[in-house]
Parts: C-alpha cells; structure tokens; sequence
C-alpha cells in the first residue's frame, strides 16, 4: 500500500500536498497517511469525510495519526478548477 508521510510538516502544508496527491489519485486508490502537526491531525481528516472520501484512524497517539483513505471520486477542488481563458485579440 502507498504511504504517504505528511509528519516532517505543519499546517497548511501537510493538506496542500495532500491536495496535490488527490488531484492525480483515482477512485478506489488508498494510501496510508500520517500526521504529526496537531492542526492537521484535527483537520484533515474532516476535510477528506467532507470531499467523500472514506477515512479509517489506524493509529492515533498524541504525537501522530495514522489514517487509511479510500479515495471515492475526484476531489471537488479539481471540478472547480477553470479552464484557461483564450487570449484576448
């Protein structure tokens, strides 16, 4: 299974790359995702259930998390990405 370590890092980064991570992921890909930084620990995790993702704790501790996500579909920030403007004449 694919690990992604996201604990060298503090809040906002470990969701930017996550983000990044998502945008390439398909659906039915899991990957095993740890975090140290507090905030990221609180927030990732409700961010994924709000995209619809499916996330399970394996490990939690105070100094870590570990999840499981199951990826569901293409992330939303990626519908909502727009297409590039045509040049101007």
């Amino acid at each position: 299974m694919e690990q992604l370590d996201l604990t060298p890092w503090r809040c906002p980064e470990p969701l930017i790359r996550l983000k990044l991570w998502l945008r390439q992921a398909r659906p039915g890909q899991s990957v095993c995702i740890q975090l140290g930084d507090a905030g990221s620990r609180q927030d990732i995790p409700a961010y994924l259930r709000r995209q619809g993702h499916h996330v399970q704790t394996r490990e939690e501790s105070a100094a870590r998390l570990s999840l499981l996500l199951v990826v569901a579909r293409p992330p939303r920030d990626a519908l909502l990405t727009p297409e590039p403007m045509p040049p101007t004449p």
